[in-house]
């Protein structure tokens, strides 16, 4: 584990070593992707990991990374021409810079979400985000095929973030 970040405000306040937050909506087909791999994140002993579901609007993230040590967010996306079932990797350096301009499917995106958290200089010492590219946000259960064959990619990435602390 790398040592604490050096924050006057987070002096006081321990770290936790590490978060993964799904965001997403299982009824809404691919945006249920990152649901899908909390609950399999929870079938492994994962010691000093917190584990947790999110519908990614923004101050609820912030509130949720807010203190860690490493915060993985992990969301379904549409950017466009992309394949669907492929995966994108960001750290907090290379997210989104302008609100407003997030891939996410959600109305309000991690962008906004990075860049009020460092305004409020509310950010995890280190943040990573894995998002898979979706093919289908339509109202129903179930993952599209070219999502469904990512997830234990996308399972193995978050696995690798963490090992890596």
């Amino acid at each position: 584990m790398s040592a604490p970040h050096p924050s006057a405000d987070r002096a006081e306040t321990p770290l936790i070593p590490a978060i993964v937050i799904g965001v997403g909506n299982e009824y809404r087909h691919d945006d249920g992707a990152a649901i899908e791999v909390i609950n399999r994140l929870k079938h492994r002993h994962l010691p000093g990991v917190t584990l947790v579901v999110s519908d990614g609007e923004p101050s609820r993230l912030i509130d949720l990374w807010e203190g860690a040590e490493v915060a993985i967010v992990i969301d379904a996306i549409r950017s466009g021409p992309a394949v669907p079932g492929r995966i994108h990797e960001f750290t907090v350096d290379q997210a989104v810079a302008e609100p407003g301009t997030s891939a996410s499917s959600h109305g309000l995106g991690l962008g906004e979400a990075v860049e009020l958290g460092r305004t409020l200089g509310r950010m995890p010492h280190r943040l990573i985000i894995l998002a898979i590219e979706g093919a289908d946000f339509s109202v129903g259960l179930g993952l599209s095929p070219a999502v469904a064959h990512g997830i234990h990619d996308l399972e193995s990435l978050v696995l690798a973030e963490l090992a890596r602390e």
